[in-house]
């Protein structure tokens, strides 16, 4: 199961534990310090640097590949310009005293030898020179990765590939019975903006295919993607699903008045089921702010229906807000949460003005 995940500007809160800071990149192609020695409860801070690296948990045995469910701070890119900060930040809690092995995922940075570890004892520069005898990688620098649905029995489980400010999280979800097969050999890649001046996704309800992506664009003022379910249209479904499904989720996108420039959150779909989408920003899903893809319109649960739906339930008790109570603070502007089950929910776009969200 992943854990719920959850994140914030501001100061990090720790609880009578160690805190060891490794800073990531910054010039050397290197982990700083290279391991550390920690407690259970213990947390690790991965402080991201020039240019653009990851905190990626991998094994001994591979240390350049991905290890299954092992965490992934997913890329943290970070300008060359940027050398006062703030930097972005994944976070990790020692669960207990056994080894865990971390790698860079970008290029051929591990294969540099761009590796760290927590309690390696005396297997570190093992796991180093390893790393530096391996010629494979498991993912590119676009922090989009492939994931394949399986083939149709009756209802299909399907997976989506979602990246957001360099984080990748896969989710799963059951498929639309007699969804139809792809129609084209190339990808599209929709484009979705993120309100503005009114409380709505732009388009609101799309037709994509197997490869194709959706790249939401947020505009002013603080707004979130986060998959839902028809019959609950205005809660996560990460909440809902009693089956352990995990929805994707860009997190709150604060975005000022007079930006010009505006973050924005991919999915990769990868089965032509209905994909349902929500602000959870206070009200605005009550409001009618929701989007879908491959919504059948010719059935009863079209996107009409939907919309109608998270207005009749107004659904703003069971949201959250970007300075929700159970949200993490941190110092360097936005923390990325993880556990060695998975990576996290929730992602944090860094900004200058810490603290300060827009509703």
């Amino acid at each position: 199961m992943f854990s719920s995940l959850f994140l914030a500007l501001g100061v990090v809160s720790l609880a009578q534990a160690a805190q060891f800071n490794v800073t990531v990149g910054g010039g050397p192609l290197r982990y700083d310090p290279q391991f550390v020695n920690a407690n259970p409860g213990d947390t690790i801070i991965f402080t991201f640097k020039q240019s653009n690296h990851t905190a990626s948990q991998s094994t001994l045995a591979q240390p350049c590949v991905r290890a299954p469910n092992g965490f992934d701070s997913g890329f943290m890119p970070v300008s060359a310009s940027n050398t006062d900060g703030p930097f972005p930040a994944a976070q990790f809690t020692v669960q207990d005293m056994n080894p865990v092995w971390v790698y860079c995922k970008q290029g051929n940075h591990c294969q540099q030898g761009m590796v760290f570890a927590i309690n390696p004892g005396t297997q570190f520069a093992a796991f180093q020179a390893a790393a530096m005898g391996n010629t494979t990688t498991s993912s590119s620098s676009s922090g989009l990765t492939t994931a394949t649905a399986t083939s149709p029995t009756g209802a299909i489980t399907a997976t989506a590939t979602i990246t957001g400010g360099g984080k990748t999280v896969t989710t799963t979800y059951g498929s639309f019975p007699g969804s139809s097969a792809p129609t084209s050999a190339t990808s599209t890649d929709h484009k979705v903006i993120v309100g503005g001046s009114t409380l709505t996704y732009t388009p609101s309800n799309i037709t994509a295919q197997i490869g194709d992506t959706v790249t939401f664009q947020f505009m002013q003022k603080n707004h979130t993607a986060t998959q839902s379910t028809f019959a609950d249209p205005c809660r996560a479904l990460t909440l809902t699903s009693t089956s352990g499904q995990v929805g994707f989720d860009s997190g709150f996108m604060a975005v000022a008045s007079s930006a010009t420039t505006f973050p924005t959150y991919t999915v990769q779909i990868n089965d032509t089921a209905p994909i349902w989408v929500y602000c959870k920003q206070t009200g605005h899903c009550g409001q009618g702010m929701v989007f879908s893809v491959n919504a059948v319109e010719s059935g009863a649960n079209n996107f009409a229906a939907f919309k109608a739906q998270a207005i009749r339930l107004n659904g703003t008790s069971s949201s959250t807000t970007s300075a929700g109570a159970q949200a993490t603070q941190t110092k360097s502007g936005g923390v990325v949460k993880m556990n060695d089950r998975g990576t996290s929910v929730l992602v944090g776009l860094v900004g200058a003005a810490a603290g300060i969200f827009l509703a």
